[in-house]
């Protein structure tokens, strides 16, 4: 039986004559593309692509089966769209968002202030950059936020460009350093990135920026003077570790007090950071707001002005 992603891939590598390229569009890597491109020859029986030294190009019989393959992926967008269309929650929104304290903040208020409709669907993912523009562009995810250092601006703006996404500035800020308050740190005026050298960081795994090799990325995070690191792939438990662990710190956008209250946390302006971060709105061109989802980014833009 044939598999609906194989063809979805085979129709990109024909769109880029590139593995490499079609690899980096489906966010993938270029070993699992190969792989998922020969067992759908071997399934059919036939050669799509011919692999030269001057590159790809497509065989007469894969013309055939791509030429298929295009009108199956459109009725299956098709069937989606009608019967999305007729059976369609009274209220939708859905959003992936990066591990950010005050977004989940002002959803949290967004849930609290609305009167739900009989009928709905509310779906909240945090999630890396990587996955948040796969969610837009493939898993019918209607916003997202991304983050992402400012030195790498101008790779997502040209990623999001190719991919026909729009994407409106959220806030941009120098992150803060999370503490516990029995933490000897808590009580100084004034920390500097030395004071930091001892203890253990707590980062989160989103380490993507289109085009740079994630071990550069890495590097830019998790600076060579800090030798203890945890990375985290959830927001949850960063809070709970940093209380119970004197001896750690996170770089983070600005918490909310109700957050620094309850888990017994400090954040502090460590004078001498350079670097600075964006979280950034994004949505595919032809979407319109709704009223939930600007009753959504008022509550955002609250928090935003609040901190």
């Amino acid at each position: 039986m044939l598999n609906i992603t194989h063809l979805r891939y085979a129709l990109e590598v024909a769109k880029t004559l590139s593995i490499t390229k079609a690899a980096e569009n489906l966010y993938m890597g270029q070993p699992n593309l190969s792989r998922s491109i020969r067992e759908l020859e071997e399934k059919l029986g036939i050669e799509i692509f011919k692999r030269t030294s001057k590159g790809i190009s497509v065989t007469e019989q894969g013309e055939e089966f791509l030429m298929y393959a295009k009108t199956i992926m459109e009725q299956i967008s098709l069937v989606e769209s009608i019967y999305q269309k007729d059976h369609h929650a009274d209220m939708q929104f859905s959003i992936s968002v990066p591990r950010a304290s005050y977004i989940s903040c002002a959803f949290e208020d967004f849930m609290a202030k609305h009167v739900f409709s009989q009928n709905m669907e509310i779906i909240y993912k945090e999630t890396d950059s990587r996955q948040t523009i796969d969610n837009i562009l493939h898993n019918n995810f209607q916003l997202g936020i991304i983050r992402y250092q400012s030195i790498y601006d101008q790779y997502f703006k040209d990623l999001l460009i190719e991919k026909g996404l729009y994407f409106e500035m959220v806030c941009e800020f120098q992150p803060l350093a999370l503490i516990s308050k029995e933490n000897p740190l808590a009580i100084k005026d004034t920390i500097c990135l030395q004071d930091l050298n001892p203890l253990v960081q707590i980062t989160h795994g989103d380490f993507f920026v289109p085009l740079v090799p994630e071990n550069e990325v890495k590097k830019s995070e998790l600076k060579e003077h800090i030798n203890k690191q945890i990375i985290l792939y959830e927001r949850g438990s960063q809070f709970g570790l940093l209380e119970k662990m004197p001896h750690a710190f996170k770089w983070v956008s600005t918490i909310p007090s109700q957050i620094l209250n309850k888990y017994s946390l400090v954040q502090k302006i460590c004078h001498d950071v350079q670097r600075t971060y964006k979280d950034v709105l994004v949505y595919k061109k032809d979407y319109s707001f709704s009223q939930t989802d600007l009753a959504f980014i008022d509550e955002l833009m609250k928090y935003k002005r609040m901190l």
